[in-house]
This record gives structure tokens, sequence and C-alpha cells, in this order.
């Protein structure tokens, strides 16, 4: 009964000349919107959505909007139903406008970016700050999230974007494990991450990957110890890097499994959730003899044959440093 007399009482508006163009105005007019804004429009009935939209300046305030607004969903209800969602109304939408984004408008979608190369205690962090999520950021196995950018709606659970990285990183893994070249220090898929993980915490440069992965191939080979800084980083925080000062010599004696300065082989997992990239460096690694390397003070790394050539290239590097006042201090490796 309610919903006819609103009919009867807008027809009639409409009917009676100067006013029927009121309303005809106040359709398609701007609206008072001043800039793009995202609402949430509540699950309820047509008069609460008015009241959102007038709360949040995309209607005008007032009964006369709230009531040919209301006259006009009905008069418009073969257009399709409104919906209950997180919306992006342009600035000075018009109430036609605004009528089309509550049938038809697509719901707003946050974004995550997960970062590569941190660990499961990292992203357990960026998960808990992240907005619009609820619930808690289980901490997953190291190495187990695809690092991406993942898309979710407002009030989604954060689980379920941990479950959608877990899924990812598994097809990915998946994927390139498949198609890698077969190496024999390389015997299984959690090995396989490892090595990308150790990969991915040496160099951000995405061109040298396949020449890091060989040096660790070549070093596993040997029966040399890997000798990276990163994962006695990873030992001395307990999983939860940075380290926030350089590494001391007292750090490479730290006893864990994770220090490859005192363990042969691989640590016994990741020590971080490795990219594409790093995946397919060591699914591809370069050819060469290369045991060795070091930073060359712009970015990268000079790589060596033997001990003699890469004496030769710490010396380079800490001459650059000298010159540059630079503060690092590189352990050979």
């Amino acid at each position: 009964m309610r919903k006819l007399l609103v009919i009867l009482f807008f027809l009639l508006l409409i009917g009676a000349g100067g006013t029927g163009l009121k309303i005809w105005q106040d359709y398609t007019q701007a609206g008072p919107l001043p800039q793009d804004a995202d609402v949430v429009i509540p699950h309820g009935d047509y008069l609460s959505t008015i009241h959102t939209l007038q709360n949040s300046d995309v209607l005008p305030a007032g009964w006369w909007t709230e009531r040919v607004t209301l006259g006009l969903i009905f008069a418009t209800k073969h257009q399709g139903q409104l919906h209950a969602a997180e919306l992006h109304f342009p600035a000075h939408i018009s109430i036609r406008g605004i009528l089309g984004i509550l049938r038809h408008g697509r719901p707003v979608l946050h974004k995550i970016t997960i970062p590569e190369g941190l660990s499961a205690r990292q992203i357990q962090s960026l998960l808990l700050s992240a907005p619009f999520l609820t619930g808690d950021a289980p901490l997953t196995p190291e190495g187990s999230i695809m690092p991406e950018t993942y898309s979710y709606l407002r009030n989604s659970k954060r689980a379920a974007i941990v479950s959608r990285a877990q899924t990812a990183m598994h097809d990915q893994l998946e994927k390139i494990w498949t198609s890698r070249d077969v190496v024999e220090e390389i015997p299984n898929q959690e090995a396989f991450l490892t090595l990308a993980s150790l990969v991915e915490k040496e160099t951000a440069v995405a061109s040298e990957r396949p020449l890091v992965a060989r040096v660790f191939i070549n070093r596993l080979q040997k029966g040399m110890k890997l000798q990276t800084d990163p994962t006695v980083i990873y030992a001395v925080t307990n999983g939860n890097p940075p380290l926030g000062r350089p590494l001391t010599h007292a750090d490479l004696q730290t006893p864990s499994p994770y220090n490859t300065y005192m363990q042969i082989g691989l640590p016994p997992g990741p020590i971080c959730s490795p990219s594409v990239s790093s995946l397919q460096a060591v699914a591809h690694p370069a050819a060469g003899d290369a045991l060795y390397f070091v930073a060359n003070g712009v970015g990268g790394h000079n790589f060596a044959n033997t001990l003699a050539d890469h004496n030769k290239n710490v010396s380079l590097y800490r001459q650059k440093q000298i010159h540059s006042s630079e503060t690092e201090n590189p352990i050979a490796r």
C-alpha cells in the first residue's frame, strides 16, 4: 500500500506541469558531491539507501530529494534492482547516474601488494595492517606466498587473501618446476623454493639472478658452504628481518641450521617468498663455473671463477667504498 501511495504521489507531481519539469531537472542535473567518493551502501530498504547517499553528500539533503528519489526508484524499477555494496560515485553525479550505479555499478576493489622477498612474519604484519580486511592473518609456512598485488572487496577475510596467495605460489611453482633444467643438487620442490629464496635476497637485479643461481649450484656440487649473508640475517632475526645494522663476524658464528657460513648445503627451508624471476633463475641457471660474487658498488655484482679473481673484485669494491664513503662491509662468499 505504501509503495502504491508513493507512486501515485510521484505521478501526480509529474502531471503538474512545472513540478514535473522540476523533477526532471532534479533527475538529470549535477549533484552536490564535491569529489569522487566511495560509499558503502548497506543492506536495507530504499529509504536507508537514500539517507546513506544524503549523509555522504552524493544526494542533496532534505525531504524533497528523499521523496523525488524514492519515486524515481519505483518509476525506473524495470531497469533493475538496487544493490548493497561499496560503490564508487563520481563528483557531481546526477540522480539518474546514481541509480545507474546502484543497479549496475561494480563494487569497489581494494588492493594489497605483497612485495618480493618478504618473510612470512613480514607478510603477516603487512596483512594485519591492510585496511578494509577482517579476521586474523595466519602465519604461513615460509615461502608459500606468491608476491603479487591482490584485489579484494571491503570486509574480505585476511585468511582468504592468504589462501589465494598460497594457491598462486603453488600453481606457479608447479608450472616452473615442470619445465626446469634438472639439477641433481635440487632434488625436490622444497629445495628448489629454498634456493630461489636465497637468490631473491642476494640481488634485486633480475638479469643477475641466473648467475647467482649458478654460483650456488656450483658450490653445492663442490660441497662448498654457500656463505650467503641473508641466511645469517634470517637466523639472527628469527625470521623477522630486517636486521637494522651491518652483519658482524660474531653474527656469522650464530649457531643455526640457517647459517650457511657454518652449515654445508641449503638451509632447511626458504627464508622469504621469492619472485617469479628468482624461481625462473633457479629453473634455468646461467652456464659457467663461477663460485664467487661481490657487490660492484653500482647496484650489481662482479662474478669470479677463482678465489684470486674474487679477491681482486673485493679489493675493487672496497676502493669504491673509500672513494664514495660508503659503509657497507662486503663479506667474501
